[in-house]
């Protein structure tokens, strides 16, 4: 049946067609109720007992609310004929073949989309080209039309709703489809994974894996042949998720959409076909007596880090998610794989007077193959010239052994003063540590590292680091931390205007001022500098764009780096936390939760993970969470917070409020509790008035925390204030 232009279905009149498939016709429609351009699918007609299932399904399939699936608004019937009102969309079904950066990009939202389906206990069955359209925003996984509910049964007949022979008919795509669901037998999410593993074998090969001439045969590949062989042109790692996913058996598959994507995320994007040469550089093991040195073995290896870094053509691991494996007794074959590597620089220093020995191997992941060690004994009468001789050697042995060719370039020496430099490597130590108790040790040890040479740019930088840090988990006071790290930041950059990651913290700290235009400039300065410098493109996503409430951006930035330093905690937690604020709950979940089983005692994951199980409606769990922040960050005005804001929304009343006294009762000069951390206790505990005072004087006080949270679900009554436009005021942003 084809409908005219102006046939009323309901309050949906119809514009014109769109296109048609094997289950009905689809139409541009107009809903006159709300005024909005709508997809109608018209679906053929269809048995009683299918009818009874399309409604059954199409009622699960409507809680499905996720950026990468096509909405479903309501259901119908006209003239016999059902049909679904979908969100309507501008865009191409997606192509192929495809560059990596974008297979990874276009893959990690689809399988987002079937995370969140499966996590609703829906299975797709129908994961094809033709289904996933490519938008301005991103790609749209449409046609849950065969979606079925899973751990649901139905009979070989009820799947009979796609004609493909004369002999029988199957639901699905054949080419796609999984050999379980050829054979019409149950399936789960592992279905789903198949078919997406056929789908990224045509994004990168631009062929089908199962390509017949007739559907018959197709089928017959599907169940019992190897996919089409893939060109040598396609990386090992991702050929290696493809043929995962295109088992026969399901048990050999992935067992989920997102195991699938925690594979992807390691992938590299800029991986060509022979595979780029990469490598982590692990911290170096101190095994001198005095266990004070292990910031000079640390600094060897950020030394070496950053050299084959610029030297190109070599892709480096990043030092947060390369030294998060210190102390840990790992293969490097695991190592290996959780960097994504395929080489491992592993070293030892041992100091003794004025001695050292450093001792390097590089081994080979797949194998554990020792392919080159040396030995360097040296008197510490320069440490530069010690780094300097020892990192050339390595990097120029990496070359040979990696096959890379050409020079590093030169860099510039920070200081001439040894010791100045011991004690800035002794503050980074002290500083990455990201505990509240080894702080201040850091802050001292730049301060020295100043005494010894008051032109030392980058002490002035870990100043302004240290700053900007305690403001968020140690107690102090904001407006003066700020201060105090702006202060820094600028001698930093009047000094040496080359430091790229210092520009980033300038970015942080102008958004903190509210200054915007000039947060910007510091982030687009900080990549001018140095366009791999993750610190700047993170600053940039977590304290400009955030702010601003631009989510989905920060989001794909924060997933490119995430995928860039899969261990980082830092990335990961703001990342999860700008997934929450997308109302990405699972993933977010996902997400935080992979953090924290790497560093459990990472304060402001777990404060993550208190509000990413309040959203999921898992109270008790998130009570867990919250308890489990104080424990780690017991100044961390967010754990404490949190915890009063999960008792308020348990209807712990007394208990919240007692934690509020003990706040407003602790605050002073020696300890800070932020104001805008008390709105959101407020809010739960449905005082919205006192709430937007406190948010207010958060914003007076420069509070960091008024940035990352003013855009929260939960605050929704603060926004909804008739004083909420003094917020934005104040905070220098555009009114709503």
């Amino acid at each position: 049946m084809s409908l005219p232009a102006g046939t009323l279905l309901g309050h949906y009149e119809i514009v014109g067609p769109i296109g048609s498939g094997g289950m009905g016709a689809v139409y541009k429609a107009l809903d006159t109720r709300l005024d909005r351009a709508v997809a109608v699918k018209l679906m053929h007609n269809s048995s009683p007992a299918l009818r009874e299932r399309f409604y059954r399904e199409a009622r699960a399939i409507a809680t499905l609310q996720h950026p990468h699936i096509c909405a479903l608004f309501d259901i119908g019937a006209h003239e016999g004929s059902d049909y679904l009102v979908m969100e309507y969309l501008e865009g191409e079904t997606l192509g192929s073949p495809l560059p990596i950066a974008k297979v990874l990009e276009y893959s990690l939202q689809i399988l987002g989309a079937l995370e969140a389906a499966h996590h609703r206990g829906i299975a797709h069955r129908d994961l094809k080209p033709s289904n996933i359209l490519v938008t301005s925003s991103g790609t749209k996984l449409l046609d849950f039309g065969l979606a079925k509910t899973l751990g649901t049964t139905e009979t070989r007949q009820e799947t009979l709703t796609a004609p493909l022979t004369e002999a029988g008919m199957i639901v699905g795509t054949a080419a796609y489809m999984s050999p379980e669901q050829a054979e019409g037998k149950a399936v789960d999410e592992r279905s789903d994974v198949f078919s997406f593993g056929a789908v990224l074998y045509e994004m990168l090969t631009g062929q089908r894996a199962f390509q017949r001439d007739t559907q018959i045969a197709t089928i017959t590949a599907v169940l019992r042949d190897p996919p089409v062989p893939m060109p040598p042109a396609v990386p090992g790692a991702l050929r290696a998720v493809v043929e995962r996913c295109l088992q026969k058996d399901p048990e050999r598959r992935f067992p989920s959409a997102g195991e699938v994507g925690a594979a992807m995320r390691q992938i590299d994007p800029r991986q060509t076909a022979a595979e780029s040469p990469s490598i982590a550089i692990l911290p170096f093991t101190n095994l001198s007596a005095d266990r004070d040195n292990e910031y000079f073995s640390d600094g060897l290896a950020e030394e070496i880090i950053n050299a084959i870094t610029h030297l190109g053509g070599i892709r480096v691991a990043a030092r947060t998610s390369a030294f998060a494996f210190r102390g840990k007794e790992v293969s490097v074959r695991r190592i290996g794989e959780e960097l994504g590597v395929s080489t491992v620089l592993e070293g030892s220093v041992r100091r003794a007077g004025n001695r050292v020995r450093v001792t390097v191997q590089l081994v080979k992941v797949a194998d554990g193959y020792q392919m080159w060690s040396e030995r360097y004994d040296r008197e510490m009468t320069d440490v530069f010239a010690i780094q300097d001789e020892i990192s050339a050697a390595i990097v120029e042995k990496l070359k040979v052994q990696l096959g890379e060719s050409g020079a590093a370039p030169a860099r510039k020496r920070p200081t001439e003063n040894v010791e100045a430099y011991n004690c800035y490597l002794q503050g980074r130590y002290y500083l990455h540590r990201y505990n509240p108790d080894s702080l201040p040790k850091s802050l001292e040890r730049f301060r020295r590292a100043l005494e010894l040479d008051p032109e030392y740019a980058l002490a002035y930088g870990g100043i302004a680091d240290y700053h900007y840090i305690a403001t968020l988990i140690s107690g102090t006071a904001p407006l003066e931390s700020v201060q105090a790290a702006r202060m820094a930041a600028l001698k930093a950059v009047e000094l040496d205007d080359s430091l790229a990651d210092t520009h980033g913290i300038l970015c942080a700290i102008e958004a903190m001022h509210y200054n915007w235009p000039q947060a910007e400039d510091c982030a687009r300065r900080a990549l001018e500098l140095d366009p791999t410098s993750m610190m700047g493109r993170y600053y940039h996503a977590a304290w400009f764009l955030r702010p601003r409430g631009r989510f989905e951006e920060a989001q794909r930035e924060l997933q490119r780096l995430v995928e860039q330093d899969p261990l980082s905690p830092r990335f990961g937690f703001v990342h999860a936390l700008t997934l929450y604020n997308l109302g990405r709950y699972e993933e977010a979940h996902q997400e935080i939760r992979r953090v924290i089983d790497f560093d459990q005692s990472y304060v402001l994951a777990h404060w993550v993970h208190a509000w990413v199980l309040m959203a999921l409606d898992r109270p008790e769990e998130a009570l867990a969470a919250a308890q489990a922040s104080v424990a780690r960050g017991p100044r961390a005005s967010m754990a404490l917070g949190t915890l009063a804001c999960v008792k308020a929304r348990m209807g712990l009343r007394e208990e919240a409020l007692a934690i509020i006294e003990q706040m407003l009762g602790e605050s002073g000069p020696e300890m800070y509790w932020s104001r805008s951390t008390l709105c959101f206790i407020y809010v739960e505990l449905g005082e919205v008035d006192r709430a937007i005072e406190e948010f207010l004087a958060g914003v007076e006080n420069r509070e960091p925390n008024t940035l990352q949270l003013i855009w929260d679900r939960v605050i929704d009554p603060v926004r909804k204030h008739h004083r909420f436009g003094e917020v934005l005021a104040a905070m220098n942003l555009p009114a709503v």
